[in-house]
């Protein structure tokens, strides 16, 4: 896939505020500091498209970009570990379980996790929340260049493994790295077969 354009539209704190659901809709989620916007900037060629930060909990909204005036990605507020109060950090939960839930043009999922550590029981849990609730999702383990090859494979099969304790298959995975760019025909190549077959 070719990406021509893309623009943010608007920061939504709840569905209600949501852009009309008249497109195809990827989401992009994990738990904070895993990489979302970085992630985001790369697959679009804008480096600036999505805020960045160090400090985790940057995203604190839904977060709509329209690509190629044809398909919307949406950055969500990360789950996990972030300086602000618990009340706080509930209303964003709510709002991404909101949005996962109720959001009929989301096709797709995709669910960052960071390749450098062992397997997150938050990761672990959300996944098996999507699962339950039937919500299509595919992985994508990021910052994959500052750990060597073995060490990334000895990494997903971890997840695997953990995860195949419940579950029958795993989900279609991807690696990535936004230095080097690695990943990023695959994802947007998934994104333009999805896009083909929806309905919308």
């Amino acid at each position: 896939m070719i990406i021509h354009s893309a623009s943010f539209i608007k920061s939504s704190p709840s569905i209600r505020e949501c852009p009309k659901p008249d497109k195809p809709e990827f989401g992009f989620i994990g738990r904070s500091n895993v990489g979302k916007s970085s992630l985001i900037n790369m697959l679009t060629g804008w480096s600036r498209l999505a805020k960045t930060s160090t400090r985790p909990g940057k995203t604190r909204t839904i977060n709509h970009f329209l690509v190629n005036d044809s398909w919307y990605l949406v950055d969500l507020p990360g789950y996990g570990f972030a300086k602000v109060s618990a009340t706080q950090r509930e209303e964003w939960n709510k709002a991404s379980e909101n949005y996962i839930l109720k959001r009929e043009n989301l096709i797709c999922l995709f669910v960052l996790i960071d390749s450098r550590h062992k397997p997150q029981p938050s990761d672990l849990k959300f996944m098996e929340f999507l699962g339950i609730n039937e919500i299509p999702f595919a992985r994508i383990f990021t910052k994959t260049d500052k750990i060597s090859a073995v060490m990334l494979q000895k990494s997903i099969n971890l997840y695997d493994n953990a995860m195949l304790e419940s579950w029958e298959s795993m989900p279609v995975t991807f690696i990535s790295s936004v230095i080097t760019k690695n990943g990023r025909d695959e994802i947007l190549g998934y994104i333009e077969e999805l896009v083909t077959n929806s309905q919308l």
